[in-house]
């Protein structure tokens, strides 16, 4: 999985810190956003867990830290409910205007309640999906045990939650009190996917009843049996990103891109932007990339690496032809192929460029019960593959516009 750190701003000026993830091998289809648990940060298990499997299936997620939480600016005191929801509008922001407008929100916990509240203000959200997510807000009031009454006097309080503590503020708790999810579910016709487990002693299983039946079609239940609610086994967590990725495809479906045609027996396409480039071999696709230290994405081999694929490719399927046409026990054979750039032996002027010639390493593992004479007999069988035979002789290249 491919990552950086950004940072951006919210609406009080606060620099918020985040994690934006992209697929492992292409450009993102679509963006997420994920909203993390009541007190948590962008980097805990589940969510680092979810955000990956996300990734596998073309989806690039932003997961950040809300104000006063994590690496994020602000103090948690000063914030509530509200803010959290005005932080997601802010992330979708940012995504807006350095990448896409996000189609996806993903909330867990408190989290999920906020990408309800938050995604029917984004006209851009096509798909959203809760994980052990409170029906009413003011749910989450249940964490903070005997300190309420002290909250409702004082005005502020401190109070331990997961084994640290954090100020909670009369106002925080007048905040949930003044959101009604039902109403906003009412209005909200997105489409809506509730998981939850059975056995959450956080979030009983009957807040996903009520926000089930609240939404509108089209909406779906998942039941995450066994899960607890912090989905502390990244299984769990894995099988939680792995659903909501397929569930969402059949609303922010993958765009179909048009096939590179042509008569060769392969093509290349490469646009203005990168380095990405679209290969079509015979009926097969594929891409090549460079590194992203010479400027690329590291979406696909690079064009040397294709060109070991092609030596290596080659060598071990006619080491097996020739073996099963020998019929030795030659169970499997492995190649491994590094290229570079040497100086020739005893070269006179070395310092020239063109004294370097390109070195092909192949090493080859053998695996069967083979006698010594066949062993040696494979490994010349190995200098004789077509590809081998062509790179050592001379080549000639045509180059016509078209």
């Amino acid at each position: 999985m491919r990552s950086q750190k950004i940072e951006f701003q919210n609406a009080t000026g606060h620099t918020l810190s985040a994690r934006l993830e992209f697929p492992p091998d292409s450009k993102p289809h679509a963006f997420a956003i994920f909203a993390h648990v009541f007190t948590g940060n962008k980097s805990l298990s589940a969510t680092r867990h979810i955000s990956r499997a996300l990734t596998q299936f073309g989806i690039g997620v932003l997961r950040f830290d809300f104000t006063g939480l994590g690496e994020s600016e602000g103090n948690f005191a000063d914030t509530n409910f509200s803010s959290n929801v005005d932080d997601l509008l802010s992330a979708s922001q940012y995504l807006e205007e350095h990448y896409e407008a996000p189609k996806i929100l993903i909330g867990h916990s408190l989290g999920g309640a906020a990408v309800i509240f938050a995604s029917a203000q984004l006209p851009n959200i096509q798909a959203v999906a809760t994980v052990g997510a409170p029906s009413e807000p003011a749910h989450v009031a249940h964490l903070l045990h005997d300190k309420i009454e002290d909250i409702e006097k004082k005005g502020v309080a401190d109070v331990s939650i997961g084994g640290r503590k954090f100020t909670i503020k009369k106002q925080f708790l007048e905040d949930l009190q003044s959101k009604n999810m039902f109403e906003i579910l009412r209005k909200l016709k997105k489409p809506i996917l509730v998981l939850h487990s059975p056995q959450d002693s956080v979030v009983e299983i009957e807040n996903a009843a009520k926000i089930y039946h609240a939404a509108h079609h089209p909406k779906s239940f998942v039941s995450l049996d066994g899960a607890d609610h912090m989905l502390t086994n990244k299984i769990d967590a894995a099988y939680v990103g792995e659903l909501v990725a397929s569930w969402v495809s059949r609303y922010v479906p993958e765009p179909e891109q048009e096939d590179l045609k042509s008569d060769a027996q392969v093509a290349a396409k490469l646009g203005s932007i990168g380095y990405t480039a679209e290969i079509k071999a015979g009926k097969h696709s594929m891409l090549a990339d460079e590194s992203e230290k010479l400027g690329g994405d590291d979406f696909g081999p690079s064009p040397y690496q294709y060109l070991s694929v092609a030596l290596s490719a080659c060598t071990v399927m006619t080491l097996q032809m020739y073996a099963r046409r020998k019929k030795w026990p030659l169970e499997e054979v492995i190649v491994h192929i590094d290229h570079g750039k040497k100086y020739v032996d005893d070269c006179m002027s070395c310092e020239e460029p063109h004294s370097k010639l390109d070195h092909f390493e192949k090493k080859i593992e053998l695996v069967g019960d083979l006698s010594q004479e066949q062993i040696d007999r494979l490994l010349e069988i190995a200098d004789k593959c077509p590809v081998h035979r062509t790179l050592h002789k001379e080549i000639r290249i045509s180059t016509v516009l078209v």
